[in-house]
């Protein structure tokens, strides 16, 4: 997947909404993941990480109704990787506050700095996991056995269609239309995240 779609605007109108639970369902399922390993690569221990992740879902529930979406003004991805951001800095204040100044200079300098390239980066890798993830999720029931592993063995695993073939019993072009098949549907299932 060469680029994360963009957040559907949708799916921000229905955020407005907290009783629209399969809106933040589908919400929670895609950014927390992203969010919890953020926090994690940060050095946050597992109940930190998930602490932190309530918190910036928290502050999306807080925030969504006064948000106008304008895509010219940049990404809602890129104003939640500053939310996430600023948790995370709170987080570690709040931690420095309860160890009563431990000298942590490490802390310190995290607080200071802007999120880093390689940051967002990691950030959008992150999300571009989640989308394919959810996509291959909700057209996985569609496909049969093996057309679904003619597929996973060649795109994923980057196996030969020769070998996909006779590990499947089918014939090399069989493997590759069933490969062309799972790819349009997939395509399809992550453009309905920008649509």
């Amino acid at each position: 997947m060469a680029e994360v779609p963009a957040t559907r605007p949708s799916l921000l109108v229905r955020l407005r909404d907290a009783r629209d639970q399969e809106a933040w369902a589908d919400f929670v399922r895609l950014y927390a993941p992203a969010v919890y390993r953020f926090a994690r690569r940060k050095g946050l221990q597992d109940a930190d990480a998930a602490d932190v992740t309530q918190e910036v879902l928290r502050g999306v529930a807080g925030s969504i109704a006064g948000l106008d979406y304008d895509p010219r003004q940049g990404m809602f991805r890129g104003w939640l990787f500053t939310l996430a951001h600023r948790r995370l800095c709170d987080w570690f204040i709040s931690r420095q506050r309860r160890e009563r100044g431990s000298g942590d200079s490490a802390t310190l300098q995290l607080l200071h700095e802007q999120p880093e390239h390689a940051e967002q980066e990691q950030w959008e890798q992150d999300l571009e996991r989640e989308v394919f993830a959810r996509a291959a999720e909700k057209i996985r029931p569609v496909f049969s056995e093996n057309t679904w592993q003619a597929f996973w063995q060649t795109a994923i695993d980057g196996k030969s269609g020769k070998e996909v073939a006779q590990a499947l019993g089918m014939t090399v072009g069989a493997v590759y239309l069933a490969k062309s098949r799972v790819m349009v549907r997939l395509k399809e299932q992550v453009e309905q995240f920008r649509a």
